[in-house]
C-alpha cells in the first residue's frame, strides 16, 4: 500500500484562468461629495498553531481522519476475497473478479469526487457528505456479512450495495482530503507543508499496516454464528470510518476552506474536445496546418492553456502502458491470497492467516523507500549509471515481472503436492472398516475386481483414495461384502467427479454398510475441518468452542464438516445423556479435513478414532516472501518514481489532471485482472505465467517509448509556452 499510490496532488488544483472577482461588492456613493471615511475592519483572528510552530492545529483532525479511513478501507479489503470464497460460495474467478472490479471502481470515482469538489460543493462540504456515504457502505457490507440475516441472495444484494457505497465514499474523498490539508498552510510555510504530507503519506501506511493485520485475526481467531465472523471483521472497520467522519468534523471551525474555484479535469477535457472537432471540421486543403494539433483549440482557448495541455498529453502518452503493472500489483489481496490458502502459515514463532501475508506489502514498503533512496539509487550513481526515472520504472516492471515468475513455481509447488481431483465420469473412492474384523471388499459388475488385494482390517487407515471409472455422470455400483462366512451384497449410487467414503459397520453379528460423500474444499482459509461418526447408541454433544457445539446422532450418524482454528486438541468436551467423557482430537493442521470416529473402548470409555480425508499443507507460507519482496521493490521503483517524474514534466496547473489520470491507470489494471479471471479459462499457475510475459512485452514497449522521450526541465516549461515551441514530435 505505498503511499505514492495514494498520492494527491500537494495543492489544491487551480484554474490560471478563472477570473478573480472579490467576494465583497462595493457601491459608490450617488452624491459627488467626498464619501465617508469606512471603519477599520478588524484584524482577522490566526487560525490555531501546533505548541506555538507554523503548523495548523487542524491538520491534527485531518491526518487522524486519513489514518482511520485508510485502516477501514485496507481493513475491510484484506478479508473481501475470503469473504467472497467461504460466506458467498463463489468460487475463486468469481471471487477474483468481483474483488477487483471493486477496486476498479474505488479508482475511477475519484473523478466525480474532485468535479464535486472543484466545481460545486468544495473540499470540506465533499468530503463530510461523501464520508457519510462510505459508513453508510459499511453499515450494509457489515450486515450482509450476518449468516442470521436473510439468506445468499439478501447477503449477495447487501455485499454489492455496500461495496457500490464504499467505492463512491472512498474515490470520491481520495482527491480531497490531502489537498484540503494543504490549503491549512500559508503559502510562506512551504517547508512546514512538505513535511505534513509525509506524515500523511505516514498515517495511509500505518493505517495500512494495522489494519492488514489485525482485521484477518477478527475473522480467523473470533467464532460468532459458528463460523469465521466476517461480521465483525467488516463492522470494526466500519467504526474506524465513522471515528475518521467524527473527528474530520470536530475540526470544522478551524478550517481554512477555499471556495471551489472550478475543475481544471473538465477544461483539459473540454479543449482537447474541441481542438479534435475543430481539426475535422476544416479537413480541407484551404486551411493553414498548424504546428501541433492541440493548436486548432486557439479559436476558443488561451494560448497558457493550450501549452499546458501540450506538456500534459505528453505525460500521458507514457501512462498507456501503466495498467498492465498494477494489474500484476493489485492480485495480493485477490490471487496471492487464494494461494495463501493453501499453505501452511504455521511459522514456529507465529502462526499467520492467509490474508495476514498482505501486510509485508506496507511493512517492505516503509524499509525499501529509504533503502532504495539513500543507498542503491547512490551505489547505482557512484558506478556512473545514468538511472533516470523512466529506466526505474522499467525495472520495476521487470521486478513484477520476476515477481510473478515465482508465484507461478510456487503454484506448480502447490500442485504436486496436492490430492488428485476427480476427473469428469471418475470418483475417488476408500473403504472405512469400523467392524470388528477384516471384511474383504469386491466390486461386482465389469470390473469384478477387488478395492484392496487383502482383507481391509479393522479400523485400518486407508493411504489414499481408489480411481474408478463411471463412463457416465452417475452410477450404481454393486458390493460383495465377505465377513467371517457371512456373505453380504450391497447397493450405492455415486456421481462424478465425487470423493466416496464406503463405510462397512457392524450389526449385532451382520454388517452392513453406507456411502458417504466426502465434500470437496471444505476447508477454509487454510483452516482444518473435522466431522464426527458416533457409533455409540445414544447422541453425541461436542463443544468445538467457546460458543459452537455439534451435536452427533445415535448409531453411525455422521456430522457435517466444521472448520476450526489450528493446533492441538487434547482434551474435547462431550456430553451424553449418561454423562461427559473428552476426546483427544491431537494436532489439527492446516488445510486438513479429519473424520474422527467415537468407538466405546471397555476400559477407557469412548474414544475418537482419526483418519485424514484430506492432508494438511505441505508448503509453508514463508515461501511467499521472496514474491513479496520483488513486488514491493517493484513497486517503490515504479510507483514513486513514476509520480514524482509526472508531476516534474507537466506544468502546476496540470497536477491534478496527471493526478487523475494515474488513478485512473491503477482501475484499468484492476479491470484487466477481472477480464483475464472472468473469460480466460486458465489454470492459475498458466494465468501467472500469461500476468509475467505480458508485463515483460509492456515493459519493451514501454522502454522504447521511453528511449524517444525528452525529458523537459521544470523551469523550461513556461519558457517553451512563451516561445510558442513544439514540445513533442509527433503528437
Amino acid at each position: 500500500m505505498l503511499e505514492g499510490r495514494e498520492r494527491e496532488g500537494k495543492e489544491p488544483a487551480m484554474n490560471p484562468f478563472q477570473k478573480n472577482e472579490s467576494k465583497e461588492t462595493f457601491f459608490l456613493p450617488v452624491c459627488t461629495d467626498e464619501a465617508l471615511p469606512r471603519p477599520p475592519s478588524l484584524p482577522k483572528k490566526p487560525p490555531p498553531k501546533i505548541c506555538d510552530s507554523n503548523y495548523p492545529l487542524s491538520i491534527v483532525f485531518i491526518v487522524v481522519n486519513e489514518f482511520c479511513e485508510r485502516f477501514s478501507y485496507y481493513g475491510m479489503k484484506a478479508v473481501l476475497t475470503l469473504y467472497f470464497l467461504y460466506f458467498l460460495h463463489w468460487n475463486e474467478d468469481t471471487s477474483t473478479s468481483v474483488y477487483h472490479a471493486f477496486s476498479s471502481l474505488c479508482y475511477f470515482t475519484p473523478i466525480l469526487g474532485a468535479a464535486i469538489a472543484d466545481s460545486w460543493l468544495g473540499k470540506f462540504k465533499t468530503i463530510i457528505y461523501l464520508s457519510l456515504i462510505y459508513v453508510l457502505g459499511h453499515v450494509i457490507k457489515s450486515l450482509g456479512a450476518l449468516p442470521v440475516l436473510g439468506g445468499h441472495m439478501v447477503h449477495t444484494v447487501l455485499s454489492l450495495v455496500g461495496l457500490s457505497l464504499i467505492a463512491l465514499g472512498t474515490g470520491g474523498i481520495k482527491p480531497c482530503v490531502a489537498a484540503f490539508g494543504g490549503d491549512q498552510f500559508e503559502q510562506k510555510h512551504e517547508e512546514e507543508r512538505a513535511r505534513y504530507f509525509s506524515v500523511f503519506y505516514l498515517s495511509i501506511n500505518a493505517g495500512s499496516l494495522i489494519s492488514t493485520f489485525i482485521t484477518p485475526m477478527l475473522r480467523g481467531d473470533v467464532q460468532c454464528f459458528g463460523g469465521d465472523c466476517y461480521a465483525l471483521a467488516f463492522g470494526v472497520p466500519g467504526l474506524l470510518m465513522v471515528i475518521a467522519l467524527v473527528v474530520f468534523a470536530m475540526g470544522n471551525k478551524m478550517y481554512k476552506k477555499t471556495p471551489p474555484k472550478g475543475n481544471i479535469v473538465t477544461q483539459v477535457v473540454k479543449c482537447i474536445w474541441f481542438a479534435v472537432s475543430n481539426r475535422f471540421k476544416n479537413c480541407s486543403g484551404n486551411n493553414t496546418k498548424r504546428e501541433h494539433w492541440l493548436d486548432w483549440a486557439a479559436e476558443k482557448y488561451p494560448k497558457q492553456l493550450i501549452m499546458d495541455v501540450k506538456a500534459l498529453t505528453r505525460v500521458l502518452f507514457l501512462y498507456i502502458p501503466l495498467p498492465m503493472f498494477w494489474a500484476l500489483l493489485d492480485q495480493q489481496g485477490s490471487r496471492w491470497t487464494l494461494q495463501a490458502t493453501r499453505m501452511n502459515g504455521n511459522l514456529g514463532f507465529i502462526v499467520l492467516q492467509p490474508e495476514q501475508m498482505q501486510v509485508l506489502n506496507p511493512l517492505l514498503v516503509l524499509i525499501f523507500i529509504p533503502l532504495f533512496d539513500f543507498v542503491i539509487y547512490r551505489l547505482v550513481s557512484k558506478c556512473g549509471i545514468n538511472f533516470s526515472s523512466l529506466r526505474k520504472m522499467a525495472v520495476g516492471m521487470i521486478l513484477a515481472c520476476l515477481a510473478f515468475a515465482v508465484v507461478a513455481v510456487v503454484e506448480i509447488k502447490i500442485n504436486e503436492m496436492a490430492p488428485p481431483q476427480p476427473g469428469p465420469q471418475e470418483i475417488f473412492l476408500r473403504v472405512l472398516n469400523l467392524a470388528d474384523d477384516e471384511v474383504k471388499v469386491t466390486m461386482l459388475g465389469d470390473e469384478n475386481n477387488s478395492l484392496l488385494a487383502e482383507s481391509i482390517k479393522s479400523f485400518q487407515k486407508m493411504p489414499h483414495y481408489s480411481k474408478f471409472p463411471l463412463k457416465t455422470k452417475s452410477k450404481d455400483f454393486h458390493f460383495h461384502l465377505k465377513y467371517h462366512n457371512l456373505s453380504v451384497y450391497t447397493e450405492h449410487s455415486v456421481e462424478e467427479k465425487s470423493w466416496y467414503s464406503l463405510v462397512i459397520r457392524e450389526d449385532g453379528k451382520n454388517i452392513s454398510s453406507m456411502m458417504v460423500k466426502d465434500a470437496e474444499n471444505i476447508t477454509a482459509n487454510g483452516m482444518p475441518a473435522v466431522r464426527f461418526v458416533n457409533t455409540l447408541h445414544k447422541e453425541v454433544n461436542i463443544s468445538l468452542g467457546t460458543d459452537f457445539s455439534l451435536s452427533v446422532d445415535e448409531d453411525y450418524s455422521v456430522s457435517a464438516y466444521r472448520t476450526m482454528q489450528t493446533g492441538e486438541y487434547p482434551a474435547v468436551q462431550c456430553k451424553t445423556e449418561d454423562g461427559d467423557f473428552s476426546l483427544n482430537l491431537g494436532l489439527l493442521d492446516f488445510g486438513a479435513a479429519y473424520l474422527f470416529v467415537i468407538v466405546n473402548s471397555t476400559n477407557q470409555g469412548p474414544q475418537a478414532w482419526k483418519t485424514e480425508d484430506i492432508p494438511p499443507n505441505k508448503i509453508s507460507i514463508a515461501w511467499q516472501l521472496p514474491q513479496y519482496a520483488l513486488v514491493t521493490a517493484a513497486e517503490v521503483m515504479f510507483s514513486v518514481t513514476g509520480l514524482e517524474f509526472s508531476y516534474s514534466q507537466a506544468p502546476s496547473s496540470m497536477k491534478s489532471v496527471l493526478q487523475a489520470a494515474w488513478l485512473l491507470t491503477i482501475g484499468a489494471g484492476n479491470f484487466i485482472v477481472f477480464a483475464v479471471a472472468q473469460f480466460s479459462g486458465l489454470v492459475q499457475w498458466a494465468e501467472f505465467i500469461m500476468f509475467s510475459c505480458l508485463l515483460l512485452v509492456v515493459c519493451l514497449v514501454f522502454s522504447i517509448m521511453a528511449h524517444y522521450y525528452v525529458p523537459v526541465k521544470p523551469e523550461d516549461i513556461q519558457e517553451l509556452a512563451d516561445k510558442q515551441f513544439p514540445i513533442a514530435k509527433g503528437i
